[in-house]
C-alpha cells in the first residue's frame, strides 16, 4: 500500500511540474494569452515556434515515462498508478491554480513507460489521423481510444487505458465542440 502511494503521489507532483510554462517565460511568452491558452506542447510551438515545442513535447512525454518504468520496475500496479497520476498531474496542475494541458504526451509517455509495446499503435494512429484530417485534436483523441483499443483486445489494464483515453478525450471536447460550432457558423 505504501508503494501505491508513493507512486500516485510522485507521479501526481511529477506530472504536475509545466515545462510548457517555464519554457514559455523565459521566451517572454504568457501562454494564457495565445492560441489554446493551455500549458503544453502545441501552444508552445505555437508561441515559440515548432522546435521548442518539440522540446516542450518530449519533456512532457518523460514526465509520463519516468514514473511509469520506475515505479513499474518494482511493481506493475504501481507504475501504472505513477503514470495516470502524472497524467492528471499535468491536466490538472496545483502549481498552475488547478490549470493544466490536455495530457497528450504525458499519457504517452505514462504507456511507454508501462506497456512499451502498445506506444507504436498509438503513433500510428495518431500519425493517420493527422494526416487524414490535419486536425491534432482528432489524432491526440485517436490514439487514446487506439490505446483502449489495444488494452481491450490484449484484456491487459483495461481500466488503466479507460482511463487515460477518458482525460485525454474528455479534455479536448472542449476544442471539437468549438471547431464543429465555428463550422456549422461558417457554412
Amino acid at each position: 500500500m505504501t508503494l501505491l502511494l508513493a507512486a500516485a503521489v510522485v507521479g501526481y507532483l511529477v506530472g504536475a511540474l509545466s515545462p510548457a510554462t517555464v519554457v514559455a517565460r523565459r521566451g517572454g511568452v504568457d501562454l494564457r494569452g495565445v492560441g489554446s491558452g493551455n500549458p503544453g506542447a502545441a501552444n508552445v510551438g505555437r508561441a515559440l515556434g515548432r522546435r521548442t515545442g518539440v522540446v516542450v513535447a518530449v519533456l512532457d512525454v518523460l514526465k509520463g515515462a519516468v514514473p511509469a518504468a520506475g515505479f513499474g520496475a518494482v511493481d506493475h500496479r504501481a507504475g501504472l498508478l505513477a503514470g495516470f497520476a502524472a497524467v492528471l498531474g499535468h491536466v490538472s496542475s496545483p502549481l498552475l491554480r488547478g490549470r493544466g494541458g490536455r495530457g497528450v504526451a504525458t499519457a504517452a509517455g505514462a504507456v511507454l513507460g508501462a506497456h512499451p509495446l502498445w506506444a507504436p499503435v498509438a503513433l500510428v494512429a495518431w500519425l493517420g489521423v493527422l494526416a487524414a484530417s490535419r486536425w491534432i485534436a482528432l489524432a491526440s483523441m485517436a490514439a487514446a481510444v487506439s490505446v483502449l483499443v489495444v488494452a481491450l483486445v490484449l484484456e491487459q489494464d483495461r481500466w488503466w487505458a479507460l482511463g487515460l483515453a477518458v482525460v485525454v478525450v474528455g479534455r479536448h471536447l472542449p476544442n471539437v465542440r468549438r471547431r464543429l460550432a465555428a463550422r456549422r457558423e461558417g457554412s
